[in-house]
Order: C-alpha cells, then sequence, then structure tokens
C-alpha cells in the first residue's frame, strides 16, 4: 500500500454548507442555523469553512505527539481522550440508531447500573423505512439527537444503511430495506434531524456488512457496477446531501482487505472523490493492522479488546510516526478530521441543552410505528375492528407480552416504558371488552398446554388477535449472528391453523423481519406487519387495529414466497465457501430480481393496503426544472370513505441500453395524505441521474439517450400508469 496525499484543506465536497454554519464568529459555537435544522437538501461544492481551519491551525501546533495519538484512538468503551491543558473535552459516544443506550462500564458491555440512562425507544429501521417518509424520519433523527445532547453524547452510531441482501441478515431490522434510492431518502432526513440538536450522525457500516455470518472475516467480492448502483448509494447522499459528519467502517473484507484499512473504500471513494471531511471510525476491534489503518484512511480506532495504549492506532502508530515511517502530515490529516467534528458539536463552546422523552418525543415515536404498520391482507375487509360490536377478544402470542426495546444487542434501549401489544389492546378497548390472553408458545420447552389453553381462548373469543413472529433472541433479528431459516419459530405456524380452525376471525400480527407464510396465510383473513415499533409500539398496532389510524405503510424489502427463491439463496451465494462470499446476483438484489425474473413474491416491494382506496390518472410528462429532466405529473384520489395517505412510486426502465439493467428501478416517491373525496395533481422531478447507470470501462455515470419507460404506482407489481419519455443527449458523469 502506497502512501496517499493528504487532503487537509481545499474543496469541501457535500458537506461544507453544514460545517460553514457551524461556527460563529467566536470559533466557538455553533450557529443557530444548524440548531434549527436547516441543513442543506443537497449540499454543493464550497471552500472548507475558513474559521473552522483557522481554530484548527491554532489549536494543531500546540498539540503534542501523544496528545494527538490519544485523539485517534479510544481511551474507553465510547469515549477518546480529552486533552485539558488545551481545553479540549473528552469525546462520547453512544449506540443507535434507534434510541440513546443504556450506559456500560468503561471496559465491558455490561449495563453500568444507572439510573439516569433511559432513553425513548424509537421503532427499528426497517419500521422507519416503511413509513417511506422522510420528512418522518428527520422528526426520528431530531429526537434522537435531542436526547443524545441532553445525555451528553457527541456522536450517535447510526443509521444503519446496509442493503437487505439476504433475508436471513441478523441485523436487517435495523436497516431502511433493499433499496439503494429509498434507504438514501431515509437516512438523509434521519442524519439531518440528529445532526440539527448539533449532535455527529455516524453512518454505517461502510461498506458492504450484509450479513452478521462470520461478519468479522468474510471477504466480500462484487463487481464495480453492483458496489456503486446498489450498495454505495446511500453512503454517498449521506454525505453530498445530509452532509454526515462521521462515518464508521465495517468488519468484512472487501476485495481482501478489511473495511476500517480499505485504501480504496474510504481513501479512494469516500475522501477523495466524494470529498468527505469528517472522521471515519472503526467498528468496535475493527482495526487488525497499523499499516493499513494508519494508510487505508481510519481516522478513530474503537474497541474493547486490549489495552486501549495496545491499540493499533495507539503505542505502535506514535513509534512509527517518531521513527518517520508514517507521516506527520497524515497524523495531522486524521486529527484536522477529528477536531472538525468536536467543533462541529460544539465541543469548545454552547451547546443546546437537549430534552429526554418529552410528550412531543413520545407522540414521535408512536406516529413513526404507525406509519411503518403494513397492512398485508385484509380480506372481507375484517379491519379495522368496530370496538362498538365487539364484546371479547381473545389476544394469544408471546410477543403480544413480550418486551422488544432491550434486544437486539447495540441497538438496544433502556425505554422509559414500552407498551405492549397486549396493552396497547386493553388501552384501546379494555373498558368495553372483555380481553383474554393466552401465551400460546414458548421458546423450547413443551407447548402442548400453552397450544390448548390458546384453543379454549380462540374458541370462546368474536376475535382473535394473534401477536407473533420474531424477537431478538440471538438467530431471530440480533446482531453477531444470521436466521437459519426463515420460518416462524416455535411452532407459531402450527398454532396459527389451530387458531384459525376454531375462529375464522383470527387476525395474525407479526414483529420482526420476514418470514414464509405459505402454510397458513390462505386461511387467516388479515395480517399486519408490525417490525419493532418502539416503545410505543402497542399504542400503534391497537390504533390501526381498530381504525383510528389508517394504515399507510408500504413494504421497503421484497417478502419471498421460499427463501430458495431470493436472489442470494437462488444462486448458492450465500454464506460464501472459503472465506469469501461473491455476490453472484450482482444488480439484481431485492425486487430487481424478483421482477427482472419474473418471480412471484409473496408480497412485493411497495406494497401495503390501506383502509380506504386511491387512484392515479391524468399522467403527464412535461420538462424538468431546477436541473429536472422531466418531472412526472399526475393526479391522485382517494376514492374510499376514509382519510389514509398513499405512497406513490416512480421507476424507470431503459428500452435499450449498453449494458444489462434490472426490468425497472425506484427513481422518486412521495407520501400523500388525502380526505375522502379529495384529490391532488403530483409533481415528481426526475433529475438525469435518474436515467443513469454506472459505466466501469468509463469510471462514471452514463444517462443514453433513447427511450425510458416512466411507470407510476403503488408497488413494484402495481403499475397504474405509464408513458415514454426521450432522453436527447448521452452524458456521462464521473
Amino acid at each position: 500500500m502506497q502512501p496517499r496525499k493528504v487532503h487537509g484543506s481545499g474543496v469541501f465536497m457535500g458537506a461544507a454548507p453544514v460545517w460553514s454554519k457551524s461556527i460563529l464568529s467566536s470559533l466557538s459555537v455553533l450557529a443557530g442555523a444548524c440548531l434549527l435544522g436547516s441543513l442543506p437538501v443537497c449540499a454543493e461544492n464550497t471552500s472548507l469553512d475558513p474559521a473552522i481551519e483557522a481554530r484548527i491551525d491554532t489549536l494543531l501546533p500546540q498539540l503534542t505527539l501523544a496528545e494527538k495519538i490519544s485523539m485517534v484512538h479510544a481511551d474507553s468503551k465510547f469515549t477518546s481522550a480529552a486533552v485539558p491543558r488545551l481545553g479540549i473535552p473528552r469525546r462520547w459516544l453512544s449506540d443507535g440508531p434507534h434510541g440513546v443506550r443504556e450506559e456500560v462500564g468503561p471496559d465491558t458491555w455490561n449495563p453500568a447500573g444507572r439510573t439516569d440512562d433511559f432513553s425513548t425507544a424509537m421503532p427499528a429501521g426497517i419500521a422507519l423505512a416503511a413509513s417511506w417518509n422522510p420528512d418522518l424520519a428527520q422528526q426520528e433523527g431530531t429526537v434522537i439527537g435531542d436526547e443524545a445532547r441532553k445525555r451528553g453524547k457527541d456522536i450517535m452510531l447510526g443509521p444503519g444503511v446496509n442493503i437487505l441482501r439476504t433475508p436471513l441478515c441478523g441485523r436487517n431490522f435495523e436497516y431502511l430495506g433493499e433499496d439503494p434510492w429509498l434507504s438514501s431518502r431515509m437516512a438523509v432526513g434521519y442524519i439531518q434531524g440528529v445532526q440539527s440538536r448539533q449532535v455527529a450522525s455516524c453512518v454505517k457500516h461502510f461498506a458492504a456488512n450484509n450479513q452478521e455470518f462470520e461478519r468479522g472475516s468474510i471477504n466480500v467480492e462484487m463487481d464495480e457496477r453492483t458496489l456503486r448502483e446498489i450498495y454505495l448509494p446511500a453512503f454517498k447522499a449521506a454525505v453530498q446531501e445530509a452532509g454526515v459528519w462521521s462515518i464508521m467502517g465495517a468488519y468484512n473484507q472487501f476485495r481482501g482487505a478489511h473495511c476500517c484499512e480499505n485504501d480504496y473504500l474510504l481513501n479512494h471513494i469516500l475522501k477523495d472523490e466524494w470529498g468527505f471531511k469528517g472522521l471515519v471510525m472503526s467498528d468496535w476491534d475493527g482495526v487488525h493492522n497499523t499499516r493499513g489503518a494508519v494508510l487505508g484512511g481510519m481516522d478513530l480506532e474503537m474497541g474493547t479488546e486490549k489495552p486501549y495504549h495496545e491499540f493499533y492506532l495507539a503505542d505502535a502508530y506514535a513509534a512509527g510516526v517518531s521513527n518517520g515511517t508514517y507521516s506527520q502530515a497524515l497524523l495531522d490529516d486524521k486529527v484536522r478530521r477529528n477536531l472538525r467534528v468536536m467543533l462541529a458539536t460544539g465541543a469548545f463552546g454552547q451547546r443546546p441543552e437537549g430534552s429526554i422523552n418529552t410528550p412531543q418525543h413520545q407522540a414521535i415515536a408512536r406516529k413513526v410505528a404507525e406509519e411503518g404498520l403494513v397492512l398485508l391482507k385484509n380480506t372481507g375487509d375484517i379491519l379495522p375492528l368496530d370496538a362498538a360490536k365487539i364484546h371479547s377478544i381473545a389476544v394469544i402470542g408471546d410477543n403480544a407480552t413480550r418486551l422488544q426495546t432491550h434486544g437486539g444487542q447495540s441497538s438496544e434501549i433502556k425505554a422509559f416504558y414500552e407498551i405492549t401489544p397486549l396493552q396497547g389492546i386493553l388501552n384501546r378497548v379494555g373498558k368495553q371488552a372483555t380481553i383474554t390472553f393466552a401465551q400460546g408458545y414458548q421458546k423450547g420447552g413443551v407447548r402442548a398446554q400453552l397450544t390448548a389453553q390458546a384453543i379454549a381462548a380462540a374458541k370462546q373469543a368474536e376475535v382473535v388477535i394473534f401477536v407473533g413472529g420474531l424477537n431478538h433472541d440471538i438467530g431471530n433479528d440480533c446482531e453477531s449472528a444470521d436466521r437459519k431459516n426463515l420460518q416462524l419459530p416455535e411452532g407459531q405456524a402450527e398454532l396459527i391453523q389451530q387458531l384459525v380452525a376454531v375462529n375464522p376471525r383470527t387476525i395474525v400480527v407479526l414483529n420482526g423481519t420476514m418470514v414464509e407464510m405459505s402454510d397458513w396465510l390462505g386461511s387467516v383473513p388479515a395480517l399486519l406487519q408490525a417490525w419493532y415499533g418502539g416503545m410505543e409500539s402497542g399504542n400503534a398496532i391497537a390504533r390501526v387495529l381498530f381504525g383510528d389510524v389508517n394504515p399507510s405503510g408500504k413494504l421497503p424489502c421484497t417478502f419471498p414466497k421460499h427463501l430458495t427463491d431470493s436472489p442470494a439463496h437462488a444462486l448458492n451465494a450465500y454464506p460464501g465457501t472459503n472465506g469469501t462470499v461473491t455476490y453472484a446476483e450482482g444488480l439484481l438484489v431485492g425486487y430487481r430480481w424478483f421482477d427482472t425474473k419474473a418471480i412471484e413474491p409473496l408480497f412485493p416491494f411497495g406494497y401495503g393496503l390501506s383502509y380506504t382506496h386511491f387512484e392515479y390518472s391524468d399522467l403527464k410528462l412535461i420538462p424538468g426544472a431546477d436541473g429536472a429532466v422531466v418531472a412526472v405529473e399526475f393526479t391522485l384520489a382517494n376514492t374510499g370513505a376514509r382519510a389514509g395517505a398513499e405512497v406513490a412510486q416512480i421507476y424507470v426502465h431503459e428500452a435499450q441500453s449498453a449494458l444489462p439493467r434490472p426490468v425497472h428501478e425506484l427513481k422518486a416517491f412521495q407520501k400523500v395524505s388525502l380526505n375522502p373525496g379529495e384529490q391532488k395533481k403530483i409533481h415528481l422531478p426526475l433529475a438525469r441521474n435518474a436515467f443513469a447507470y454506472y459505466s466501469p470501462d468509463q469510471h462514471g455515470w452514463v444517462a443514453e439517450a433513447g427511450d425510458f419507460t416512466i411507470q407510476v404506482g403503488a408497488s413494484s407489481r402495481d403499475i397504474r400508469l405509464q408513458d415514454t419519455f426521450k432522453l436527447a443527449t448521452t452524458t456521462l458523469e464521473k
């Protein structure tokens, strides 16, 4: 590996408007504009803020070698050292991405046993993505940033934006689905919200951390187009649109080098191409080599596995600088990046006080949970339930009472409270209906007695609400291990069939990520996908079941009928062999595979039902403005009797292309709320990059002249309108 040039100043591509608003004339106080959340929608190239760089230029010469080294590695599990004589405070990090994690000991993952480390538990990333609402993502981010500020945190480790490549990945629940455009839009909103409260967001895990199996060693091989078109866009948007202040390297290897010391990813793409000027930190113990970390782009090493002075960016790095192995200029660049983030988070001046678990925070948590709920089936309009006409309900299932927010490992939250589905139903109709609960199933052990109790309860009730699915046990939806299969655990599939046999009015509510349903789906009248809805989950579920809220969530990932229908599994390209996993499916991830190969999914990407009906009409393709080459206009009408929200989705298909392309790709969407009988004209612009693919030979994005079909639909498989747009000229964007 050759030493690389150091970019300590010059053009700040992407996040510069954020930095330029981050310091007042005193050089130490964050500007009010940032506190108000006025981060740019699309950052433009601009010079580095002279005030920030001047401040850093003053500090750098005063720092000793030992002090500089102390700023590029941890001094406890979630901190880096202070430099008291220069007024540089200790820096505090915390896990996310669903809230501020409870405090742990300085050298252990065990809880510290404090009573002041609660926080609002927001819905999981997959639930947020299912809302298809970037504005709501920004609100969630603002809550997390506000509470991080109250808890004294400078950097929050989130969002996670790794693409859902295999349904088995243990961390799919944390991420934002299978599509790079949807993930990008949701991530940008989330990051803007967090950083509006003067807290750095740390987008993770860069890059290709798409499985937990052998995550610390697995080597990922993929072609350049796949990397650029599928797995990098959310990170690029985080840098160049949201202006994210920090990025976390992944555990896995990419093309033979660990991601936390990967010259191609961290230096050439992230820092040189994208112009990222913030700091790159490692995942915990993700660094394996001093030389690799120093020259490969790492700026802050975090971990727990050995004494901190033995970290690769600690004593060994100091010795290398002293003997001339590593340049002082490169160390200064790393320190400069750390200082930029410290200045952005107000380490040297005033900060907002922050607040925690306010009524507003609770309301946003519930709103995200409500909008993320996806109604997958509703035969005979059995939902919503009429609370005035129902006198007895059997709530069945272990997940009806299981607490989910304190689980999943690094994403777990010590919530002030958690409303379970049973409690939510009791809150809603407990005073007017008899509610009977039966556990129905449990992990391990003999289930016969539980099954008998559940069947007895189902026989006596007018309606059964079965709450099942997955949880955060290892091997379900949890960090550090992948699932073994897509089956419902603990005999739930059999139990559902038995319940339906004695009570056809059995409604199924599923927590967690996707499962196979072929054995029982045809027999149940209604199915609600609830993911992990945070501490207000139970109230959100009840409000949808009883019609207080019209469901508006859409699937951010394709649900396959069988695991072997999914591309990585159909091609035997998971979990890898001999320490390497090759992404043989290339671009055909998720719906791109199912729709291109004409494979019928269980439920398609973008799918979700409502208690009302929406009609699309009057499609027009008109000249674009403000950088758009075309604008898609159409009318969306609510033709039903209830107010509701629809996610209108725009897919683009190229008729003929020099390189193979998926049959269509999501390029725009908008969530639109409509009252009964109301209609709105929707205007969605498409920039030239909506028509482009990445050309490895030309090292850039090619938008070819020719015909493109513009599709408007309610899901990737429910296209309502379409027309042809002719792109007049071919362009190449580097």
